[in-house]
């Protein structure tokens, strides 16, 4: 089924942050990947996924999701950013499956929940943004949530801990691995309301060159300063 198919059918809206993997991605050390990715609108048969690696039509695709569950499914169709999966369950888990997406549209709509971190995470309404390298390298990403702090990223980079980059416009260093993706601390705090402006961000708003001298310089002023100091913000996931 192609999107514009699904699009005219019955679904539910409902955001739902998961990691998929897809066949051919691999770590160093031979393992298939892991990446971060959203669910946009999903039915008891099918689903729209945001994702940061977009994989091709007719791809097995093996996901989880917090609120759903493990899946396995196949790529019919794909657009900029995400792909649309053919669900694969027997009758029965299809039936508990609907139930659970009417149960999950009704729990988004209830002010009442909250997030009790220190920080509160963000979803940002767009989750495609780009990484700024110390050398300058821009490279698309996935944000898979974001805070006054820090954001938690998927992309096909792996940057290892301590990485100077920056997330949109937002500069800061890689403080820990995740099993989709990595975490990135701001050097500064910045305010919640500019978050989504500030992160989500296309390659067109900033030249690399500017950028990338931005980080560097954040790498030079930190490595005269230890990482545990009471100015330094940490990310805590």
């Amino acid at each position: 089924m192609s999107v514009k198919e699904f699009l005219k059918q019955r679904a539910v809206k409902v955001i739902v942050g998961g990691n998929y993997k897809l066949p051919n991605w691999y770590d160093p050390q031979g393992r298939l990947r892991t990446f971060a990715c959203r669910t946009t609108r999903v039915s008891p048969f099918r689903m729209m996924v945001e994702v940061p690696v977009v994989g091709k039509v007719g791809d097995r695709v093996t996901s989880y999701f917090r609120d759903f569950g493990t899946f396995d499914g196949s790529i019919t169709d794909t657009v900029a950013g995400g792909f649309l999966v053919e669900l694969e369950m027997v009758r029965a888990l299809r039936e508990k499956f609907a139930s659970k997406l009417t149960w999950l549209e009704k729990k988004q709509k209830d002010p009442s929940i909250s997030d009790e971190r220190k920080d509160a995470r963000i979803i940002p309404a767009s989750s495609h943004s780009t990484l700024t390298l110390a050398d300058g390298n821009i490279q698309e990403c996935f944000v898979i949530d974001m805070s006054a702090s820090g954001a938690a990223v998927s992309a096909q980079l792996q940057p290892e801990v301590g990485t100077p980059l920056a997330v949109g416009s937002c500069i800061g260093r890689v403080v820990r691995l995740l099993p989709d993706g990595f975490a990135v601390r701001f050097v500064e705090r910045q305010n919640c309301n500019d978050l989504d402006r500030l992160i989500i961000r296309p390659v067109s708003l900033r030249p690399a060159a500017v950028q990338a001298r931005r980080v560097a310089d954040v790498t030079i002023m930190q490595s005269t300063r230890t990482m545990s100091g009471g100015a330094d913000l940490i990310v805590s996931r």
